[in-house]
Formats: C-alpha cells, structure tokens, sequence
C-alpha cells in the first residue's frame, strides 16, 4: 500500500470521527423539543443554560414584562427611593388601563406593597402604570428606565414600550432576555413573598367598599413542587408566554417558555423543562455571602486576628452524581499587615473540576477595618504577653 493511499485512508477516517463527533453534540445540546416558539432553561444560581430553543428570537412577551417593572420597583425599595408603605395616587392614565386589571378608580390610593401584589398575583395593568408613575413621574420615563436596565444586563434582544405588555408595535424581547431579569428579581427576597400567593383579596375603590378576589395566573404555584414564580403572559399577538421559577434543595431553576399555541401546553412545557432540570443537575453551595472561612492573624494591627469572609454566594452547577468531582482551592496567606479596610480582597476561592478547569470563584474580603498598631499598642501587648 503507497503512502498516498494511506494518506487517504486516515483522512477518511478522521472525517467520518468528526462528524460523528459533530452529530452527538447536536443530538446532545437538543435533548427534546417545545411546543413553543422560543424558550431557554436556566440554573439560576450561576445563569447557566442548560437548554434553548431560539431563545435570542425578538417575540412579543406580554405581561412577562412585568418582570422588569418589578425589578425596577425592587431596586428603588432597596436603594430607598421608595418604600413599601408609600401611598400611591391612582392616575386618571393608571385607571384607564384595560386587560387583567384590579379596576382602580383615579383618586383611590394604594401602598407600593398592595401595588406589587397586585402585578405579582394578579398581573394587574392598572398597578403597573400606577407603580411606575410613583417611581419615575410618568410612565414614559419609567420605561426609559426599563430600557436602560435591560441595556446594563446585556438584554441585547429586547426593546420595551411599557410598562405591563399591553400590545404596542417595537414592544419585544426574547426568552434569553427574560431569563436574565427573571433572575435578578429572584435576588430580591421580599419578591417571593408576593409571587408565592396562590389565593388572596384585595379592598379596592376609593372608599375600600369592594373586595376583589385575587388568584395567581401562574397554576405551577398550585400544583408543582417547589414552585415559586414568577410571571404569566397572554395577547392575541404573543400567545401564551411564562416565565417560571421553582427550587428543591437549594437548587432553583428559571424556564421560560413564549407563544405556547394553550395556556395548558405553556404550563405543560414549562414543567418539562423544569423536570428536566431537576433530574439531570445539582447545585453545590461553595459559599454564602459574609460567611467567617478563617481566623487570620494581622501583624502590627491594633487587633490580632480578623475573620475572612466570602465576598459574595458562590454555587456551582454539577450533573447529577458528580458532585464529589470538584475540587475547592482556598488561596488565602497566613498573616496580613495592617493597616487594611473592611471588605479588603485578601484571598479567593477557585473551585476546579477534576479536569482542572474553572467553575467559578469568589473572593475572600476582611470582615472588619484595622488600623496600624502604635507604639503604645506595642507595649500594652508586651506587657500582656510579660510573665507576672
């Protein structure tokens, strides 16, 4: 056999490895199909994919918008722009809303809280506009605010309109975008308070004589375990959209899932993916927010020793049974000069998986501030130290 045909021989076998290669890796990345346009699965504590389907396709979400009012409302309530118990005037604009609603009359007030419960619970328009009208002024500021939101989060598919999903043309977004806002309101833990509700009621009308009955649009709250959002969509233009949450263990997971042709396929596919998720991952907690790792010993300091805590939660996300397949290296030295301030980086965490690649890594920060030791210091330590 001549060289030449030996040549051709190994390149025929290394084409036909590499497309079988190239055929498992497809076959694998798509483990099922949707009856949905567009949809993405997400662990939530690391915002990795684990499944899509054109997800960075530009779709109408409906009232999933409402995600991103709520964020927004979070974050003003964090930052202490707003708070829960502020009174809210309800505008002639805010009343005049129509779809899901909770039939506000312009004049009636109503406390953030009630407002947020209301867009949680019963995805109300009227809420949203008046929520965004306390915030921002009028509504059509508010959702500039939406927009540069959605720009600092690296929602690159997504242009809002206003603030509730209501139609309106160049009002769009994708899955991979709503998973991102989804997650970062899960970051708010006063959020799960409202979006949990199954079943509640509501006093409205300016003389509080009415009462509305309010029920989760979202059924998973009702019948899937761990079920914890976040948020319903239906026009005729969008169909039938959900972005849903649920955690077991400490592990949650986002699915979202856009023009579902019935509501019982949007809920049916969601939970697919959520299956899916749970039995095929796990999620290991690496560290939590000012967690104490180690006692340091500080030289010339006006103290002696100083806590190390981590920086910030660190999970990593494992296929189910690996979760002994990693390995945490704490880089950490053992004594620290003074003077240094609080939450200064003196260490990190890197968590390897068996192969040696990174799978994330938190830094570790000074529990507290410490000023150089002065002479006096000195001595009194030398005195304390002295045999009596």
């Amino acid at each position: 056999m001549n060289e030449n045909c030996i040549k051709k021989k190994v390149s025929l076998i290394i084409s036909v490895l590499l497309l079988f290669i190239s055929s498992f890796s497809y076959s694998s990345a798509i483990e099922f199909d949707l009856n949905a346009k567009s949809a993405i699965l997400i662990d939530a504590g690391t915002g990795k994919v684990l499944y899509e389907k054109n997800s960075n396709k530009k779709l109408p979400p409906a009232s999933v918008t409402k995600i991103m009012t709520m964020l927004l409302a979070m974050e003003a309530i964090d930052k202490n722009h707003i708070t829960l118990e502020d009174k809210v005037t309800i505008s002639e604009r805010a009343a005049s809303m129509g779809g899901s609603q909770l039939y506000f009359e312009p004049g009636e007030q109503k406390s953030v809280k009630q407002l947020l419960k209301g867009i949680a619970v019963a995805s109300a328009n009227d809420a949203c506009v008046a929520l965004a009208e306390h915030i921002a002024g009028t509504e059509e500021v508010f959702v500039k605010k939406m927009n540069e939101k959605a720009a600092e989060l690296g929602m690159n598919n997504t242009q809002f309109m206003n603030t509730n999903g209501l139609p309106q043309e160049g009002h769009y977004t994708s899955a991979k975008d709503i998973a991102i806002m989804s997650r970062e309101l899960l970051k708010y833990p006063k959020i799960h308070e409202w979006l949990k509700i199954w079943m509640s009621s509501m006093k409205v009308g300016k003389k509080g004589r009415a009462t509305l009955e309010l029920v989760n649009t979202n059924k998973l709250i009702k019948t899937y375990p761990g079920a914890n959002g976040i948020k319903t969509g239906f026009t005729q233009e969008a169909r039938y959209c959900l972005s849903a949450s649920a955690t077991r263990n400490n592990f949650s997971l986002i699915a979202v899932v856009l023009g579902c042709p019935t509501s019982k396929i949007r809920f049916a596919e969601a939970k697919k993916l959520l299956d899916y998720g749970f039995a095929s991952y796990n999620s290991v907690s690496i560290s939590k927010k000012g967690e104490i790792f180690k006692e340091v010993i500080v030289e010339k300091g006006k103290v002696d020793k100083i806590n190390i805590i981590a920086k910030d939660e660190l999970k990593v996300l494992v296929k189910k049974g690996e979760e002994s397949k990693i390995k945490k290296e704490i880089v950490l030295p053992k004594t620290i000069k003074a003077p240094f301030e609080k939450g200064q980086k003196v260490g990190e965490i890197i968590v390897k998986n068996l192969n040696g690649k990174e799978m994330g890594k938190v830094d570790l920060i000074t529990e507290s501030k410490c000023k150089k030791a002065s002479i006096f210091d000195t001595f009194v330590k030398i005195l304390k130290i002295v045999p009596k």
